[in-house]
C-alpha cells in the first residue's frame, strides 16, 4: 500500500501527464472526463487536484492554450476568426470569442485587425511574451501601437486612458 506522500508524487505524476496531453491535443475534443479515464482518476480528483497543483481547473486550462494558439494564427492573418476557432479546437464560436476576450481583453476580430495594423512593430517572439493571456484574474498585458505609456522604470505598460 503506497504512503500519502508517495500516492500524491503518484498523482503529481499523472497530473504533469494530463497537462502535457492538453498541450500537445489541444486541438482536439478533450473533457474532464476523459482526461480523468487517462489518469486512471475520477473527474472529480482530477480536477480538485490539478487545481490544486497549477491553480487552474483542466478545462481552463486547455482554453488558454487554445486561445494561445488563437492568437498566433490570428497574428498571421491568413486566416478568418471562424476558421480559427474552428483550429483550436472549439465547438462554439460564441464560446471561444467570450473566452478570448475574457483572457486577452478584446475580441478576436479586434485583435486581428490591430496584429494586422501592429505588422511592422514589434518581433514576433517578444510580441508573443508581451501578449499572453492572462489566467484567472491576472492583468491583461498588451502593447498596442497609440496605446502604451512609459513609466519611470522605462517599462511600456498600457496607459489607463489609453492615451499616450
Amino acid at each position: 500500500m503506497a504512503t500519502s506522500g508517495q500516492q500524491r508524487l503518484d498523482d503529481l505524476v499523472r497530473l504533469r501527464r494530463v497537462r502535457d496531453r492538453i498541450d500537445r491535443e489541444h486541438a482536439r475534443p478533450l473533457d474532464v472526463e476523459e482526461l480523468a479515464r487517462g489518469a486512471a482518476m475520477s473527474a472529480g480528483h482530477l480536477s480538485r487536484e490539478f487545481r490544486r497543483a497549477f491553480g487552474e481547473s483542466p478545462y481552463s486550462y486547455l482554453m488558454t492554450r487554445r486561445v494561445e494558439r488563437a492568437m498566433a494564427l490570428l497574428r498571421r492573418g491568413d486566416l478568418s476568426v471562424t476558421e480559427v476557432c474552428w483550429a483550436v479546437g472549439s465547438s462554439s464560436l460564441g464560446t471561444f470569442t467570450t473566452r478570448f476576450t475574457e483572457l486577452v481583453g478584446m475580441p478576436p476580430g479586434e485583435y486581428r485587425r490591430r496584429a494586422a495594423a501592429q505588422e511592422e512593430g514589434l518581433p514576433a517572439c517578444v510580441a508573443r511574451v508581451v501578449e499572453r493571456p492572462r489566467r484567472e484574474g491576472g492583468p491583461v498585458v498588451r502593447l498596442v501601437p497609440g496605446d502604451v505609456a512609459a513609466d519611470p522604470s522605462g517599462i511600456e505598460k498600457p496607459s489607463p486612458t489609453g492615451a499616450t
